[in-house]
């Protein structure tokens, strides 16, 4: 059985998601400022890369939810 995630463990999934949101954002005002296709398409690539490792600590953080010490 997984143990769970320290505190520490959970501020840095956190802070990164945070990063991987700025990360998105600015991909996403990159790509609407361009108006070269090959560089629209990598802005897209970068959007969806970001999208995914957002997501990817999303589901990390809900999966150990269930281990963390229940507050009283």
């Amino acid at each position: 059985m997984p143990q769970p995630l320290t505190s520490k463990e959970v501020e840095y999934i956190v802070d990164s998601m945070s990063n991987e949101d700025l990360l998105i954002k600015q991909a996403i005002v990159s790509l609407s400022h361009s108006q070269t296709p090959a560089v629209q398409q990598m802005f897209q690539q970068l959007t969806g890369q970001h999208q995914q490792h957002y997501q990817q600590l999303l589901t990390s953080l809900q999966q150990h939810a269930p281990l963390a010490p229940k507050m009283q």
